[in-house]
């Protein structure tokens, strides 16, 4: 006897089917909804430090990023490449970052920031300078960078007329200043430069230590000195002679040579004195760039910010081992002493 199906069967089916599709479209669109999101690829070029041996203004960036709700490996992946005080590193670093299509480059090297520029059009730079961004071309003007480049300058450079006038008052009868340069870095030869025009309006004698290479001639650059009867020294910063800063202050101690240093780091390595902007702050405000570009902000748009707090920053434990008073004067305005 045959059997016959219901005549609802085939409606049953096309139900059934509809449903199991709409079960697998749900299960489709969920599956996709909960897919990461593609996390923002931020490239860091250091030009000083190592994986081992970090410099502190890289922790004061991530900071910063995490001051902004961004947690590294959940939100954000940071990438630093570290050149170690080797320039020729840098233009390597900044075409592997194009490569790899970064969000973000950001640097507080100036050879780093005119390298990318020159490199991608596209990619969001965010500098933290020394370099009067306008005057070397970085930047169309601090209110309207214009192009991919923005962010913040330390203005280190307009304070080297302050930091002689500080040398002179730490240092009675100051004669003639030694300027310690690192001769193959164009970012120090601007430097050098500002430091000459300034001692032409204070009437002061410069003498040029200048130094080259990946391993500089630190003993030799400190004969010069004596012979030229230098009797205070400025060492300008950048990514050579930093990772030597420690040697160079013992060196100046050792020759009884007060020194004046463009960072409150370098005190704390045994330089005399410094003039400079508080680094961590500035990396803590480059991260807001950052923030600011990733949801949406066009770098053209975004005001180059210039600092408004200077710090005087004086290491007594150094002076008194080169015998030398620090005027009162000077110490009631210090920011910071070292002892």
């Amino acid at each position: 006897m045959a059997y016959t199906l219901p005549q609802n069967t085939t409606a049953m089916n096309k139900s059934l089917l509809w449903l199991l599709t709409v079960f697998l479209l749900a299960a489709v669109h969920s599956a996709e909804a909960q897919k990461p999101a593609k996390m923002p690829r931020i490239g860091f070029i250091e030009s000083s430090g190592s994986p081992s041996a970090p410099v502190p203004r890289i922790e004061a960036f991530r900071q910063g990023l995490r001051d902004n709700s961004y947690v590294e490996g959940k939100n954000i992946l940071v990438e630093v490449r570290y050149a170690e005080g080797k320039l020729e590193r840098i233009s390597g670093f900044v075409d592997e970052f194009v490569q790899l299509k970064v969000d973000v480059l950001v640097s507080g090297n100036y050879l780093s920031i005119r390298t990318a520029k020159q490199v991608t059009k596209t990619i969001p730079i965010v500098m933290v300078i020394t370099e009067d961004p306008v005057a070397t071309g970085l930047v169309d003007s601090l209110a309207r960078p214009g192009g991919n480049v923005t962010g913040l300058t330390r203005l280190t450079r307009e304070l080297n007329g302050k930091r002689l006038e500080l040398l002179k008052e730490v240092v009675q009868g100051l004669s003639r200043v030694g300027v310690l340069w690192n001769a193959d870095n164009p970012s120090a030869a601007i430097a050098f430069k500002e430091y000459e025009a300034a001692t032409l309006t204070l009437k002061m004698p410069l003498q040029s230590l200048e130094v080259r290479g990946p391993n500089p001639e630190l003993e030799s650059a400190f004969q010069t000195a004596a012979k030229a009867r230098v009797s205070g020294l400025i060492m300008v910063r950048e990514a050579v002679l930093n990772r030597y800063a420690k040697r160079i202050a013992e060196l100046a101690i050792k020759n009884r040579l007060p020194s004046m240093c463009e960072g409150s780091e370098f005190v704390e390595d045994g330089c005399l004195v410094s003039y400079a902007t508080n680094e961590a702050d500035q990396y803590k405000r480059a991260a807001t760039y950052v923030d600011k570009i990733l949801k949406g902000a066009k770098p053209a748009d975004l005001p180059v910010e210039q600092p408004t707090k200077f710090e005087l920053v004086i290491n007594l434990k150094a002076a008194k081992q080169i015998g030398l008073t620090i005027p009162q004067r000077v110490l009631s305005r210090a920011d910071r002493v070292i002892k």
